[in-house]
Order: structure tokens, then sequence, then C-alpha cells
């Protein structure tokens, strides 16, 4: 793929999103939960403050709130 191939296709992605539409597999920015990737799913673990303040995944620290917990490591 040629830099100015790869220029036309993100082109034609932010007129599409500019217009609203969306691309294949693309999720317009303001879309409702149902359409956001299941990547982005968000689990429903205690926060570290509930649980003594450690942390979910690495136990011998603090949680500090990062969220990694609560998602697929996105």
């Amino acid at each position: 793929m040629t830099d100015e191939e790869l220029r036309a296709i993100v082109r034609d992605v932010l007129a599409r999103r500019a217009a609203g539409g969306e691309g294949p597999g693309l999720a317009a920015t303001a879309a409702p939960a149902a359409r956001v990737h299941p990547s982005h799913a968000l689990f429903t673990v205690p926060a570290g403050a509930d649980t003594g303040g450690q942390c979910v995944i690495e136990p011998a620290v603090l949680c500090t709130h990062c969220g990694y917990c609560k998602s697929y490591g996105h």
C-alpha cells in the first residue's frame, strides 16, 4: 500500500464520519452502547477500596483505579 492509498482511505473514513456515516466495523463516536465493540465493555469488579485497597490484578500493591481489571486490558 502506498502513502497516497493510505491517505485516500483516511480521507474517506474522515469524510464518512463527518457526514454521520460509518465505515465497515467502525462505531461512531456517539454510538449507543449496543453498537460499541465488545472489547470496550467493562466488567463489574469491586473497586480496590471495597476490597481492602489491594489491586485485583496485582495484590501486592494498592489499587490505583486504573480500570485494567474492569476491561479486557485495553
